[in-house]
């Protein structure tokens, strides 16, 4: 696949024409990492996009106390985590690290912004995506708030599949391989909930696996469940 035909698929270059997206193709730069090493360090300038054409990547931050959380996943075709900083000029808020092998593409701030200027329905673009972003954010800022564990595992595991699903006989398998580290960190509980909650998930048949290789068995279930709301408090 072409870079330009990679850009058709980030929402904030769907909407330039061709000549423009094998134009800004020119000045994308394309890099491999490995596991184990760094894309970007939380605290480092801003100053470039980034694209993940293959693999995936994770999106984590650095405690106080040296742990680390994931705070997202990312898939082939989406912009790293952090771009409102770039637009914003604040620092990266976060890490980005390889699971693997990975192909990165990465646009300069400058250059997108000389498309912009060229490209005002580009920029009207950018305000759209970043209001999507916030909504994003604000919905899982209500899940976290509201919904009980086996809810947030359960709304999790339904986004993963969407994601990064694979259909099978048996099942949806999830391509990308994750701990239960990053499970409850992405679901904002603690390793030993998710450890407790995949269990009974388990049990139910509504997943079979581990946390590296797991299959969704009962997706309609898992909906359910993410959708049940919580029970009124006792009073």
């Amino acid at each position: 696949m072409s870079k330009a035909d990679t850009l058709q698929k980030i929402p904030l270059f769907s909407h330039l024409t061709a000549r423009e997206r094998c134009k800004i193709g020119e000045e994308v730069v394309e890099a491999r990492y490995g596991k184990g090493q760094f894309i970007f360090r939380e605290g480092d300038p801003a100053d470039s996009f980034h694209i993940l054409m293959e693999g995936s990547v994770k999106c984590v931050r650095t405690l106080p106390d040296g742990k680390e959380v994931t705070l997202k996943v990312l898939m082939p075709g989406d912009l790293f985590c952090c771009d409102a900083a770039v637009l914003d000029g604040a620092p990266h808020p976060g890490s980005a690290k390889p699971m693997g092998g990975v192909s990165v593409l990465r646009l300069s701030k400058k250059a997108y912004y000389d498309l912009l200027r060229r490209n005002p329905d580009a920029a009207l673009e950018v305000i759209e995506y970043l209001g999507r972003r916030l909504n994003e954010a604000q919905e899982n800022a209500k899940l976290l708030a509201l919904d009980r564990a086996e809810q947030r595992m359960a709304s999790l595991l339904i986004k993963l599949a969407a994601r990064a699903g694979v259909r099978e006989t048996d099942g949806i398998r999830l391509t990308v391989r994750l701990t239960r580290q990053d499970l409850a960190d992405m679901a904002g509980i603690a390793v030993e909930t998710a450890t407790r909650i995949m269990g009974q998930f388990k049990r139910a048949r509504l997943v079979r696996g581990t946390a590296k290789r797991l299959v969704i068995q009962d997706q309609d279930r898992l909906e359910r469940l993410a959708q049940t709301p919580c029970p009124p408090p006792s009073k």
